[in-house]
C-alpha cells in the first residue's frame, strides 16, 4: 500500500460515514502506476449569493491556469498532470463544508484551496483539517480564519495554511488614510453578527483598542443581523455623537441598504470607509453618482509592483488582461486567486513525495516564492500556520464615466505607489 493510500484510509477513519462509501477506492489500481499520474486540486469559493462579488473573475484566473498546467508540473524527475475541480459554497459556510466534504472524500483530492472571508475559507479549512489534507486559503483576514477557528497560539493547526493581511493592518491603512484628511474622530461602528463582524467589531482583537489608541472614539450600536433592512438605530447613535467618519465591514446588500437610509435620514458623514462591500466596482457602480469617494481597503491592484511567479505577468497585464477577456473593470480578487495556485504549483515541484499528504504539508510550510500579490513565506507569519500580504487604502473616484479605485494612502506599503489624493464626500 502507498503512502498516499494510507493517508487516504486515515482520513476515512476520521470520516466516520463516508469510511464504507470511499473503501472500494482502496481495491483499484493506485495512480503511481500510471505512465503520467495526477494531482487533484479542490477549489471552493463563492460563485453564487451575496459573495459572489470575491468569484467574479474566477473563470477567468482558472482557465489561465489550466493553460498554465497544461504541459503538467515536474517534481522529482517525473511529470504529473494537475486537475483542477472547482465547487460553489453559494456564500453560505453550510454549504462550503459540504462542496468541501466531497472534494475531499468524494473526488479524492490531494490539495484543497479556498478564499473569500470566513463563511467560506474557514468551513473548508476546518474539513481540510480533520481529514488531515493539505490546504491553503486567502481572502480572509488572519483573525477570523485562525481565532474563528478556534486557533491556540503557539500550537497552530497540522494541515491547514493561509496568506492574507490582517486587522492590524487594516486599521492602519484606515488610520493612515483618515490622519490626512483633518476631519473629525468620531466613528461610526458598522459590524454585522458573522464572523468577520465578530472579528472587525471585538473589543480585544478588533478595531475598538487601536482606534481609542490613536485618539479616535468608536459609537458602536452593537451587531446587526446580515440582510437586515432597517438601519434606524445605528443612524440615531452616530447623529448623536456626531460622526463624521463610518467605518466597519459588511455584505455588499446590506452597504446598499445602510447607504439609501443614509440619504433619507439625512446623514452625511464626510468619510465612508467599509472593508468588504466596497471592494467591487459592481458595487460601486450599481450605487450611482452616491459611489463616488467611498472608500475601502486594497489589497491587490494594478499598480501592484509584483508579476507571476507562475506566469510571469506583471500585475497590470493580469487586470488588464481579464478586461480585454470579459469588458469588466478589474477586480482585487482577481490577484489572491492567482496567487493560491502560484503557491499550489511552487509546492508541488518542491515536495518530497507527491504521494504523503504529509510531505505536501511540509512542502507548504516551507514556502518561499514572490507571487503576484506579494512574497508568500510561512516562516515570517504573525501567528501559526500563518502568513502577511501587503495592504493599503484605497478611494473610488469618478475617472470620465467609470469609477477607478485610486491609491490613497500606502505608509505600510511604499513599494505600492499611491495614484490620487484623498477626498471628502459631500
Amino acid at each position: 500500500m502507498t503512502k498516499r493510500n494510507t493517508g487516504t484510509t486515515r482520513r476515512r477513519f476520521i470520516a466516520g460515514a463516508g469510511a464504507a462509501l470511499a473503501a472500494p477506492a482502496l481495491l483499484k489500481g493506485t495512480r503511481a502506476y500510471a505512465a503520467t499520474p495526477t494531482l487533484k486540486i479542490g477549489h471552493v469559493s463563492p460563485r453564487t449569493g451575496p459573495l459572489a462579488g470575491f468569484a467574479e473573475a474566477d473563470d477567468y484566473v482558472l482557465d489561465a491556469i489550466q493553460q498554465a498546467f497544461a504541459a503538467g508540473l515536474e517534481n522529482n524527475g517525473k511529470t504529473w498532470n494537475v486537475e483542477i475541480i472547482s465547487k460553489d459554497s453559494q456564500s453560505n459556510p453550510n454549504r462550503a463544508a459540504e462542496v468541501a466534504a466531497d472534494l475531499i472524500l468524494g473526488e479524492e483530492v490531494d490539495i484543497i484551496v479556498a478564499a473569500s472571508t470566513p463563511d467560506t475559507v474557514n468551513p473548508v479549512a476546518d474539513q481540510a483539517e480533520v481529514n488531515e489534507v493539505p490546504c491553503i486559503t486567502t481572502d480572509c483576514p488572519w483573525q477570523p480564519y485562525f481565532f474563528g477557528r478556534n486557533g491556540v497560539p503557539g500550537e497552530g493547526f497540522q494541515s491547514t495554511y493561509h496568506f492574507f493581511w490582517g486587522l492590524e493592518d487594516v486599521i492602519g491603512a484606515f488610520l493612515d488614510m483618515w490622519g490626512k484628511t483633518g476631519v473629525s474622530k468620531n466613528v461610526a461602528g458598522l459590524f454585522p453578527n458573522d464572523a468577520d463582524g465578530n472579528a472587525w467589531g471585538d473589543a480585544e482583537l478588533g478595531l475598538p483598542k487601536p482606534l481609542a489608541a490613536a485618539g479616535y472614539t468608536l459609537t458602536d450600536p452593537g451587531r446587526f443581523q446580515p440582510l437586515s433592512d432597517d438601519f434606524s438605530n445605528q443612524f440615531a447613535a452616530f447623529k448623536a455623537a456626531g460622526c463624521e467618519i463610518v467605518t466597519g465591514n459588511m455584505i455588499a446588500p446590506d452597504f446598499a441598504t445602510f447607504w439609501a437610509q443614509a440619504a433619507q435620514q439625512g446623514f452625511n458623514p464626510k468619510i465612508v470607509t467599509i472593508g468588504k462591500a466596497l471592494l467591487f466596482p459592481s458595487v460601486i457602480e450599481s450605487l450611482g453618482d452616491r459611489g463616488d469617494g467611498l472608500s475601502s481597503e486594497v489589497w491587490w491592484s494594478p499598480n501592484h509592483p509584483f508579476s507571476s511567479s507562475l506566469t510571469g505577468a506583471s500585475a497590470r497585464e493580469l487586470a488588464e488582461g481579464y478586461t480585454a477577456a470579459s469588458g469588466r473593470p478589474w477586480t482585487q480578487p482577481i490577484g489572491f486567486k492567482h496567487a493560491l495556485f502560484e503557491v499550489v504549483a511552487d509546492v508541488i515541484k518542491r515536495a518530497e513525495d507527491l504521494e504523503d499528504p504529509e510531505a505536501i504539508t511540509a512542502a507548504i510550510a516551507g514556502t518561499d516564492v514572490n507571487t503576484i500579490v506579494g512574497p508568500v513565506n510561512w516562516s515570517n507569519g504573525p501567528i501559526n500556520n500563518v502568513t502577511k500580504t501587503p495592504l493599503v487604502a484605497g478611494q473610488w473616484q469618478k475617472d470620465g464615466d467609470a469609477f477607478d479605485l485610486k491609491i490613497v494612502a500606502n505608509s505600510a506599503a511604499p513599494e505600492i505607489p499611491v495614484t490620487a489624493d484623498m477626498k471628502l464626500l459631500g
